[in-house]
């Protein structure tokens, strides 16, 4: 099957879909730390690696002009940055 006999509809649903998961997966991290305010295991290289990666990924967004890997990578580049806030300041 190519491309083209996908409905274009299914395909943007389907990136809405991975989007949302993508966010959902930084949630109960965000939500933990705040509450505990306790990221000691939390590694600062992967929350730096992941903030980059989000910038990345909203430049090749913004240039292929997708707006579910627009939107999922700036709810996770906020919520990382988050995380980059509570590991600096707990």
């Amino acid at each position: 099957m190519s491309n083209k006999e996908i409905n274009p509809k299914l395909v943007e649903a389907i990136g809405y879909l991975g989007s949302l998961l993508s966010c959902i997966t930084f949630v109960p991290q965000v939500y933990l730390s705040w509450k505990s305010q306790s990221v000691g295991d939390l590694s600062l290289l992967m929350v730096l690696i992941v903030n980059f990666s989000c910038v990345v990924w909203l430049v090749y967004a913004y240039l292929i002009n997708s707006r579910p890997v627009l939107i999922a990578n700036t709810i996770v580049l906020i919520l990382s940055l988050m995380l980059l806030y509570f590991k600096l300041t707990f």
